[in-house]
């Protein structure tokens, strides 16, 4: 089971980049693939007798040309809009490897976020993965990536150096950086890397710990965090996960087990009226926690903030959540492409539906479209972020 907000509006939300996956289904996060043909085909159904007629007329009066594959493409993803449903989309075959990596919170590459820096004369580095092939390989943040071999990154764009960059596991790229007006090459070999999902940040003794999505390693990487807060001497921590776009029921409730006590914390029911309810165990963490949560929190991101606040574990601050109430599930058809279709609804551990509703917070703190766009982009910091100091607050009265 899966749980997303929208795939078109954002596609690093989504594919970050929209969590190797073929199907990811709600049953104790079971991977598997299914393909169209594990149904037979659709024999005399309307929408098949539709298609095949439309396209017998292009095939035979159309007077210009036109791509099969396109086509193909749009009806498949016409067929999803046409449901009415906002969480059930269509993947193209090219769309689809992205697609993984963002299930996967993995990709292969050199382990290097770059930004375009046409004055320095091409994608200036802000950020090397520890342990990545960049970082082995002696790359600095700062350093700008002038040449993909041989080809100038400033002619080819981020996005064409950015694929040229990325490559099948294994095999090795040479790139051309620039660091202090000095030119030097150097090889890497693509491999795996693990993208961050939750970061810790310590505000004096307050911790604050963001959530980027809840796909593969969100629980793990967040369970670490928690940790090393408690190790450099938090005594609170706030849970940021504004714009989360949600991700798999597993690394949720995986989290919420580590935090919640004995009891419900999640409940779904599937397409045949199936309900399943996941349980946590009696272990908890006795710690002050707080909860950021925006209009984009959605999803994984909002049963979160439900299940903390239900338990009275937790103090919510922000605006109210979007309120998505249908979980996914992703099967890839014949020729690569996929389609995500909605397949159950899910509530919170009291029975509550937050579908067209979402969570409203305890705190209620508006942000500016200035400052809600600054905090989108990571420009945004803690003093001038007024619902983190709402948090922030809470604690600071207690003391």
């Amino acid at each position: 089971m899966k749980f997303y907000g929208k795939f078109g509006e954002d596609l690093k939300r989504f594919l970050q980049a929209v969590w190797v996956v073929l199907l990811v289904v709600a049953t104790a996060g079971v991977t598997f693939m299914l393909t169209v043909n594990s149904f037979g085909t659709t024999g005399g159904s309307l929408a098949a007798a539709k298609t095949a007629e439309v396209e017998s007329l292009l095939e035979t009066f159309f007077v210009d040309e036109y791509d099969p594959e396109t086509l193909a493409d749009g009806a498949a993803a016409g067929m999803i809009a046409a449901t009415g449903d906002e969480w059930s989309y269509y993947i193209t075959a090219d769309e689809y490897a992205s697609y993984v990596e963002q299930v996967n919170n993995a990709y292969v590459g050199i382990g290097v976020t770059v930004v375009e820096d046409l004055e320095a004369g091409g994608l200036r580095v802000n950020e090397v993965v520890s342990g990545g092939p960049a970082d082995q390989g002696g790359v600095q943040v700062g350093d700008v990536l002038t040449h993909v071999e041989g080809a100038s990154a400033a002619e080819l764009g981020q996005s064409a150096t950015v694929s040229r960059v990325r490559g099948e596991e294994g095999t090795q790229v040479t790139l051309t950086f620039l660091r202090d007006g000095a030119s030097y090459d150097v090889t890497l070999t693509r491999g795996s890397v693990e993208s961050e999902v939750a970061t810790l940040e310590m505000l004096d003794d307050i911790a604050r710990i963001t959530i980027d999505n809840f796909d593969t390693h969100c629980a793990s990487q967040t369970i670490a965090a928690i940790e090393q807060a408690q190790e450099e001497g938090a005594r609170a921590i706030v849970f940021d996960v504004r714009n989360n776009p949600g991700g798999l029921k597993d690394e949720l409730v995986e989290l919420l087990d580590y935090l919640l006590p004995e009891g419900v914390l999640f409940r779904s029911v599937d397409y045949d009226g199936v309900e399943e309810i996941d349980e946590s165990d009696a272990s908890y963490l006795d710690m002050p926690m707080a909860v950021l949560v925006n209009r984009d929190s959605y999803s994984a991101a909002e049963f979160f903030a439900a299940a903390l606040q239900e338990y009275d574990a937790a103090t919510i601050v922000g605006t109210q959540t979007y309120g998505k109430g249908n979980y996914q599930s992703t099967f890839q058809l014949s020729d690569g492409s996929a389609v995500a279709i909605s397949i159950g609804k899910y509530y919170t551990p009291n029975g509550v539906s937050l579908t067209g509703v979402g969570i409203t917070p305890d705190v209620v703190v508006e942000l500016s479209d200035e400052l809600y766009t600054r905090h989108y982009y990571g420009q945004l910091p803690p003093e001038a972020d007024a619902q983190l100091q709402a948090a922030l607050a809470l604690f600071q009265e207690s003391t």
